[in-house]
């Protein structure tokens, strides 16, 4: 097996790349210096916010918008002038970046929160209530702004509640000198809509859309990325075009396009090819579109798989199922391996989540007399690539 990696590194690894002159401008985490199309949200972003360059708390912010709007580029794009200007002006501005499907507990999320301002919080050991009550002295020590950025705040809710949010939303009642401002960003649109009505009211103070790009704006964002991430020649702009009307395809998605850019590169890369072309992109979107299917799904809460398990039975015997039968099929799985199955409303939101990560395809039919429901269908080419991705629950 050395051998095999040792050939690999003489024969790839010591050469210069032929396609990619800057690959990590092609990763979603890189923040460009400008940013194509998002000029209204960083102008209504940053209203809100220079009211802290006079030493005063702005309004806590909830930015909705599908995958790949730009919501998280654009507020880190924001804070981080802000912050630097703050610097100039001897302002006090400091601010925490968590994305909490990647830190995940409420006890990281906390600790990162509090790390951000120089505190030392161990991996495990302390009680969620000591890590907090750190975070406040170290927050009346220092008495200045500290805004805390919290991306994928749905996802966290779901897993773990709105306990930590309700103590945030509250902090500056704890504090003497210093403030803390809130900003939540989320993919789904009706997320404050089971939160605890006295969070809704306090973390959404302002809200702002991010509308989906359209293939002419995705395609002026990859032409720029491209121009600096790849080698003179390497490219053109016949399949800069065809991979932005790919992602375009998936709700004006800028992630996955720089994403199917990217591996379109490597996979030339990896042909040795001196040229990336349509060919390259259209194998690129296969291997992220079953990448993906298998990351989203594998990750679900149990509830969802249980409910996602529910529904490729139903479709696989009958083609397609409505709400109802999803729903009845669902209590029956859960209950067979000795759980406790939610209320009929959250399995619809959850059926609404699902639709909305292209996991299931849901749309509402009227069926006369009867009234509205969901067709819920899968397409038959994710099947396998959810079942292996769920496995066995016990």
């Amino acid at each position: 097996m050395s051998n095999i990696i040792d050939e690999l590194i003489r024969e790839k690894f010591k050469k210069e790349s032929l396609i990619f002159q800057n690959k990590e401008i092609l990763h979603p985490e890189y923040i460009p210096e400008t940013l194509p199309h998002r000029d209204n949200e960083i102008r209504r972003l940053a209203e809100i916010l220079l009211v802290s360059l006079r030493g005063e708390r702005p309004s806590n912010v909830l930015i909705y918008g599908l995958t790949g709007t730009g919501k998280t580029a654009v507020t880190k794009y924001v804070v981080k002038h802000l912050s630097d200007k703050a610097l100039n002006l001897n302002v006090k501005i400091s601010y925490a970046y968590v994305n909490t499907r990647k830190v995940d507990t409420t006890y990281r999320v906390i600790a990162s929160i509090a790390s951000s301002l120089g505190l030392r919080i161990p991996l495990t050991g302390l009680a969620i209530s000591e890590v907090y009550r750190r975070y406040i002295n170290a927050l009346n020590s220092w008495s200045g702004l500290h805004i805390v950025i919290l991306d994928e705040i749905d996802y966290y809710v779901r897993r773990e509640g709105d306990d930590l949010l309700y103590k945030l939303v509250r902090i500056n009642e704890e504090l003497s000198g210093a403030k803390v401002s809130l900003i939540g960003i989320t993919n789904d649109l009706n997320f404050v809509e089971n939160l605890d009505p006295r969070i809704k009211s306090s973390l959404g103070e302002e809200e702002i859309v991010f509308p989906p790009y359209n293939a002419e704006q995705l395609f002026d964002i990859l032409l720029e990325r491209a121009s600096k991430a790849f080698k003179p020649g390497v490219i053109d702009e016949e399949t800069i075009s065809y991979c932005a009307a790919l992602a375009a395809r998936e709700h004006g998605d800028a992630r996955r396009a720089l994403d199917l850019l990217r591996l379109a590169g490597e996979i030339a890369e990896r042909e040795g090819s001196s040229r990336v072309t349509n060919e390259h992109v259209k194998r690129a979107s296969l291997e992220l579109e079953e990448g993906r299917i298998y990351q989203a799904a594998s990750t679900l809460p149990l509830h969802a798989k249980l409910l996602l398990k529910s529904i490729i039975a139903l479709v696989k015997k009958q083609g397609s199922c409505t709400t109802g039968e999803a729903y009845n099929k669902y209590v029956e799985l859960t209950r067979s391996l000795g759980y406790e199955p939610l209320t009929q409303r959250r399995i619809s939101e959850m059926i609404n989540q699902l639709d909305m990560m292209g996991l299931i395809n849901a749309t509402v039919v009227n069926r006369g007399r009867y009234g509205k429901t969901k067709l819920i269908k899968i397409s038959s080419d994710i099947i396998d690539t959810i079942e292996r991705s769920i496995g066995t629950i016990h």
